[in-house]
């Protein structure tokens, strides 16, 4: 394998080019993946990088260790007092759109828990493929925030209105399982068999007619994500303003202090 865009590495995102496959991987195992500004920017730029090279027939996003992506890494929000900054939600942005534009399929391996930003990551790809013990968590009303990255578009497109509010307002875990019945995800594997079954699948989209492929993901992207530019944009200018209310001061004091939120009791 040969390194192709070694930059990345130094936020927490490795990235090879190996076989006709682009691979990407979230590599902060000891935060379980969460991911900071400079990680979502990483993602993007492999993506950007990589996006006309002949050599990339296809892609897998994943994440290393027992995680795919744990959303924002709170530990690293320090100075609430100010104005909220826009950093890490652009640079969401921007890596989910990067996903859903690079013109060969892209396989979301999902290796272990999904939750937050790390939703929206999940379900940019074409083909999102879980281990039997991974779930999907929008926990952003958990820390008095709402869904970024897309969500309210990516995961509506898949499930509709009714289960999305589900998942939106009660922060409530969805195993894999009931993702793949509900439309969300393609595929379930067994754990001891997920790997394999990843690459298999990586390979047989490599093995494919590549522009036919890159058409088909469009055209099928373009009908359905109708609602993705817009939904960014939404979800950035609510954000903001949840950013600088109290509610998410008391969210991530609670989370860091692993303790419940009380919500609503601070001026």
């Amino acid at each position: 394998m040969t390194k192709a865009y070694a930059p990345a590495d130094t936020a927490g995102v490795d990235t090879v080019v190996d076989a006709g496959i682009l691979r990407v991987t979230i590599n902060r195992p000891a935060r379980m993946n969460s991911v900071t500004t400079a990680s979502l920017n990483a993602i993007a730029e492999a993506f950007e990088a990589h996006a006309g090279a002949p050599g990339a027939r296809a892609a897998v996003l994943t994440g290393a260790g027992r995680a795919f992506c744990t959303g924002a890494d709170l530990s690293t929000v320090d100075d609430l007092s100010g104005p909220p900054s826009s950093a890490t939600i652009d640079a969401a942005n921007r890596a989910v759109a990067a996903i859903r534009s690079f013109p060969r399929p892209v396989i979301c391996a999902v290796n272990g828990p999904a939750a937050g930003v790390g939703v929206s990551l999940a379900l940019a790809g074409d083909l999102t493929v879980a281990t039997e013990s991974s779930y999907l968590l929008l926990a952003f009303t958990k820390i008095g925030l709402m869904p970024d990255g897309g969500a309210s578009a990516l995961v509506a497109a898949s499930i509709g209105r009714a289960r999305a509010l589900k998942m939106g307002l009660l922060a409530e875990r969805l195993p894999a399982s009931e993702a793949l019945a509900a439309g969300l995800i393609a595929e379930v594997l067994a754990d001891d068999e997920f790997a394999a079954g990843v690459d298999a699948l990586a390979a047989r989209l490599v093995a494919g007619p590549s522009d036919a492929l890159g058409a088909t993901k469009a055209a099928i992207n373009d009908a359905t994500l109708t609602e993705l530019d817009a939904a960014f944009a939404r979800e950035r200018a609510g954000q903001l303003e949840l950013l600088a209310a109290a509610d998410f001061a008391e969210g991530v004091d609670a989370f860091l202090g692993k303790r419940a939120p009380v919500f609503g009791t601070k001026a």
